[in-house]
């Protein structure tokens, strides 16, 4: 069977529509990532003994336990609580929760780094702790970690395709759906391999960038 351009020509508005909700599960869980990882992370390395064991608990298990199957125990779980939410929420919950455990160790890394100095000398300023956290210590945890916390988040753009097995129609579904209807398995699967390459690599070029002017401040 001869490759056809045609097919992928004909099939790409569809592929290119699909790759918008990869995009929406990807980037919207990195944001939910960063805000719940970083009071993890505050939680992981404050003075209370229960927080530190709460948010190690939390680490570990998502960690723990494979993103597939915590995709889902959300779909399937949350209406037996009385939250009836759609695949497509329940998907960038699922994958939030789960990406925040890593950003919660991305960030503790980070903050490691910064000079113990800097939060000896805001006490004596009399800084208090919310206005250390907000002014000095995470803008900087984020800076520092800005390298991995943009390979967290092209890590679920690959990782979004796990949101077909609740129904979403992300890019590697509708390409197996045009597949199952077309029965060109080489074209397809190579555009939409294309597709996830220049959004990552999109991803990385705009991380380098945000890393150089980040460096020039």
């Amino acid at each position: 069977m001869q490759f056809s351009f045609d097919v992928i020509l004909h099939n790409l508005p569809y592929m290119l529509g699909a790759a918008r909700f990869t995009l929406l599960i990807s980037i919207t869980g990195i944001a939910l990532a960063i805000v719940l990882g970083t009071f993890i992370c505050a939680a992981r390395i404050g003075s209370s003994r229960v927080l530190r064991a709460l948010s190690g608990l939390y680490i570990s298990a998502f960690r723990g336990v494979p993103l597939l199957v915590q995709l889902l125990l959300f779909y399937y779980m949350l209406p037996r609580i009385g939250l009836d939410l759609p695949a497509m929420p329940a998907a960038i919950l699922a994958v939030g929760m789960c990406s925040a455990a890593y950003v919660a160790e991305i960030q503790r890394s980070a903050l490691q780094s910064i000079p113990s100095g800097q939060t000896e000398a805001a006490e004596a300023l009399g800084i208090s702790p919310i206005a250390l956290w907000q002014r000095i210590l995470i803008p900087q945890a984020l800076r520092l970690g800005l390298p991995s916390l943009i390979n967290e988040l092209i890590l679920l753009v690959k990782v979004s395709s796990l949101a077909s097995v609740v129904g979403i129609g992300e890019l590697t579904r509708v390409a197996q759906n045009i597949n199952g209807q077309t029965y060109r398995p080489l074209e397809i699967y190579i555009t939409a391999a294309l597709i996830y390459f220049v959004i990552n690599f999109t991803l990385s070029q705009l991380g380098r960038f945000a890393e150089r002017r980040l460096a020039l401040t």
